[in-house]
């Protein structure tokens, strides 16, 4: 198994896909549809254009959907729900199916379309997805964070070293479980190993992290820093789509 990191959906190469993808977006969107899978929502279908979300959430009667959105950490106005984790309750997902956009996650999912697999993980399930490919060996594993607009996000890259941390040891990286595909899952690793007893002041200090807490979204925040609250992993079936993978 080979595992690479990319810090953007952007910075991932153009000349084919790997046997994996993990999408990675922590503050929010991994976190929010690991989230609402756990508590029994029955799809996430994730779109990065909010008119074809509309349209085709209208196939399905209201009292069984829900419609996410989000831009700039702000709920979309004629939206059901934000992108908050907390929203994610039982009452209110159990069953329903969820159709989400968002400002960076969505991206990275449909990105990761063509890989034959595409997991979605955050801090809050990383060992599921950890266990998953030490089952599977992958032969090519890409772990994508979404960043913001474009750009590396701290949060998103210790997520990263939190999994790839599981495989190599940077005392001698080259004499772990896989091969490292490139140099950014060695500063992955370093990021994780220096702040896992401190996520949160991490996300606290991270430039989107700032704008939730701007936002009044600290709860959010320190939701999102717990580490394996869930067992759940959440698997791309087909492009968009999210289902719960046991």
């Amino acid at each position: 198994m080979e595992i690479f990191v990319y810090y953007t959906p952007e910075s991932t190469p153009d000349n084919g896909y790997p046997d994996c993808v993990v999408a990675i977006d922590v503050l929010r969107a991994t976190s929010t549809i690991i989230t609402a899978l756990h508590n029994g929502a029955q799809s996430v279908k994730a779109y990065g254009d909010m008119d074809l979300l509309t349209q085709e959430s209208e196939l399905l009667p209201p009292n069984v959907r829900l419609r996410l959105g989000e831009r700039g950490g702000k709920k979309v106005d004629f939206c059901d729900l934000g992108n908050s984790p907390l929203d994610c309750t039982p009452e209110v997902v159990a069953g329903k199916h969820i159709f989400m956009s968002t400002t960076n996650g969505t991206r990275t999912l449909q990105k990761a379309k063509g890989a034959s697999v595409v997991l979605v993980g955050a801090i809050i399930n990383f060992q599921a997805v950890v266990d998953y490919l030490q089952k599977h060996q992958p032969h090519k594993v890409w772990l994508v964070a979404s960043g913001w607009e474009g750009g590396y996000s701290l949060e998103d890259a210790v997520c990263a070293g939190a999994i790839a941390s599981s495989f190599f040891s940077l005392d001698n990286p080259h004499n772990g479980k896989a091969k490292v595909g490139n140099d950014e899952v060695i500063a992955a690793i370093s990021l994780y190993q220096q702040w896992q007893h401190r996520l949160l002041d991490l996300f606290k200090l991270s430039s989107h992290g700032q704008r939730l807490l701007n936002l009044g979204l600290e709860e959010d925040l320190k939701y999102c820093a717990q580490k394996n609250i869930t067992r759940i992993l959440p698997i791309q079936t087909e492009t968009g789509i999210v289902v719960y993978h046991d």
